[in-house]
């Protein structure tokens, strides 16, 4: 007995000789669209070629060049380190500056040998490419077995050598290889505290640091300035001529 709720099938009339056939098929579902491969960052120059450093990088006439001046105490002479850098990619938004070569400069030639050596190696090692900010660490841990000496400032360095990591570290960090050295909140913190308490602990003391008397005057009774010395066994002051001795 045919179901009532079914909608009868329409009368299909052949007038034709049947001469193949096929079985219907649903139609596939469409590939879902490829997504486009993100973009890979590379040096490209402005004619859209790769470019990457290697030690096959041919020298341009030009580079950009910055010295940096190194005066230390177990020398009488100073040093000047140059180091000269090339542009990758200019004109594009890949634009990059990297450390081409190295030079030392110095009159004192008592460490010629190793200084030539050293940026040679140094020289090959930029135009070699990668990563060379390793070259700041190995420089930095080389101490003088004689002992280091004390930077204008406070700042030891063990060794001559190792200064010479600074620099390259300092370089680095002007062009970009290097992140900027910057302190977190709790450190800014830490040392506006410090800052703080120094300058109200000697804040006495330092309305007197201008002064064009000697250190360690002591303070005049008589016109308050901080002039008083020891001259000849009596504390006498430079400025108003107050002496202790008559």
């Amino acid at each position: 007995m045919p179901d009532e709720n079914k909608p009868a099938m329409a009368k299909i009339s052949i007038d034709k000789k049947i001469v193949g056939y096929r079985v219907a098929e649903p139609e596939p579902a469409a590939a879902p669209e490829a997504k486009p491969a993100k973009p890979v960052m590379r040096d490209l120059s402005a004619d859209g070629k790769i470019v990457r450093m290697h030690e096959k990088l041919e020298r341009p006439e030009m580079l950009l060049g910055s010295t940096y001046k190194v005066k230390t105490p177990v020398s009488d002479h100073a040093m000047y380190v140059t180091i000269n850098d090339i542009i990758l990619n200019q004109g594009t938004e890949y634009e990059q500056r990297r450390p081409f070569e190295i030079f030392i400069n110095s009159k004192n030639l008592d460490h010629y040998q190793w200084i030539v050596a050293l940026t040679r190696l140094m020289s090959a090692v930029f135009r070699k490419g990668g990563d060379v900010t390793f070259v700041v660490d190995e420089l930095k841990a080389v101490f003088d077995p004689r002992g280091g000496y004390w930077q204008p400032g406070g700042k030891y360095m063990p060794s001559i050598i190792a200064e010479l990591g600074h620099i390259v570290e300092k370089h680095l960090r002007a062009i970009g290889l290097l992140p900027a050295e910057v302190l977190d909140e709790q450190q800014k913190r830490l040392v506006e505290m410090k800052r703080k308490e120094f300058e109200e602990r000697n804040r006495q003391q330092d309305a007197f640091s201008n002064t064009h008397y000697p250190d360690g005057a002591q303070l005049c009774k008589v016109c308050n300035t901080t002039a008083v010395v020891m001259m000849d066994g009596c504390l006498t002051c430079l400025a108003c001529g107050d002496s202790k001795c008559g």
